[in-house]
């Protein structure tokens, strides 16, 4: 395949070979310090902008593209940014530095259409993505810059279908505050359990809160380590719609508030939970590492599993207080095995060091806690797995 460069297309040239070195491992670091920085908006500072603009300009090492990284791909429908890196990638939370994007646009990585070409660019020990567009056979032209259109044309960072049912589901609450949120008291004709389409009546305070969450049996999350409680975790039962209000009869009996059943994961039932319905959500996260040395360990998995495995969402021991942010990518770590040495006299206890086997994807913040997509893993993930920066 011919490739042809526009001028404007031209990528920039790597800093001079006498400033590589320590220079460069400080303008990586600044790089993937911007961008996570973007990506929450913090404010940076011009130098750090010009830094990390060069750094992306650059590209990445040769070494740390995959083994079998393609010359050419074309992108399909249902890629996503974190799929397509990981084709050209050890390392796929680089991606800005590959693809060599105007930081601007990391808070818009959907400005990658399917159908386009990317074409590697190897040059001077490194490499670069960039965007290509078919001229004529087999020669493409990369182009200067891609087109903007809304998030529903373009790809996602990571495979939000994944974490979307998670965002309204998977929650964790500061104290124990659904032990005084409104509850579900009795159904319609007497009825144990509710489906979609039933109606419940509720007692509490329900103000002029149309939508509800309903949750079953919050149970107090504890950090491995301090034995701090972090959170409450509750069952997600379904989505409730409010009706009509509360009040009371004549004779002074109690009427309860009605509300709709919407949507059901778990039948709903007398003494369910209400929490409000928060507005939703349309993120579309950037994976990054974080700027800083974290460290903590898993406090729960999300559902009934006593182990879990690629796709399946984990609780953290650390959230917004410990500087976790959305698209944080984390390393996972399988704690080293117990043995005996049998091959000396004494039969020595051994702890066997720890092994990294897996990614997280941090997409929920909570102040102390936060939740995390397993992305891949070699063994299941069990309660009190270690995680570090990867």
């Amino acid at each position: 395949m011919t490739v042809q460069l526009t001028p404007q297309a031209r990528p920039t040239q790597a800093p001079a070979r006498a400033r590589r070195g320590a220079h460069a491992l400080v303008a990586l670091t600044l790089a993937t310090a911007a961008a996570a920085a973007w990506a929450v908006n913090y404010p940076i500072t011009p130098q750090q902008r010009a830094t990390a603009q060069q750094v992306a300009q650059a590209g990445v090492p040769l070494s740390e593209l995959a083994p079998n990284a393609p010359d050419v791909y074309t992108v399909k429908r249902g890629d996503t940014l974190w799929d397509i890196s990981s084709l050209f990638l050890r390392s796929p939370w680089r991606w800005p530095e590959l693809w060599g994007m105007n930081l601007d646009q990391i808070r818009n990585p959907h400005l990658i259409f399917p159908g386009q070409i990317l074409v590697l660019e190897k040059r001077d020990g490194r490499a670069q993505l960039r965007v290509a567009q078919a001229v004529s056979g087999d020669t493409v032209r990369l182009s200067p810059r891609v087109r903007s259109t809304e998030l529903i044309d373009g790809i996602a960072s990571v495979p939000l279908h994944l974490i979307e049912p998670f965002l309204n589901e998977a929650v964790i609450f500061n104290s124990d505050e659904l032990e005084t949120a409104p509850r579900v008291v009795a159904a319609q004709e007497g009825r144990v359990l509710m489906s979609r389409g039933d109606r419940a009546y509720v007692r509490g305070e329900l103000g002029n809160q149309r939508d509800w969450r309903v949750f079953r049996n919050p149970k107090a999350l504890v950090d491995p380590d301090t034995r701090e409680v972090l959170g409450y975790e509750a069952a997600y039962v379904g989505a409730a719609t409010y009706v009509r209000p509360g009040g009371s009869t004549a004779q002074g009996e109690i009427v309860p508030a009605t509300v709709e059943v919407q949507s059901v994961r778990l039948e709903m039932g007398v003494g369910d939970r209400l929490a409000p319905q928060p507005p939703r959500e349309f993120i579309n996260y950037v994976p990054h590492a974080p700027q800083q040395p974290v460290e903590g360990r898993i406090v729960s998995i999300y559902g009934e599993g006593a182990t879990a495995g690629q796709n399946q969402v984990v609780a953290l021991n650390k959230g917004k207080r410990d500087g976790l942010e959305r698209g944080h990518v984390l390393a996972l770590w399988s704690a080293g095995r117990v043995v005996r040495d049998t091959t000396s006299p004494d039969k020595a206890t051994l702890r066997l060091p720890d092994e990294r086997h897996g990614l997280l994807f941090v997409f929920r913040v909570f102040d102390r806690m936060s939740y995390a997509l397993i992305l891949n893993v070699r063994n299941p993930v069990v309660v009190g797995d270690r995680f570090t920066q990867p």
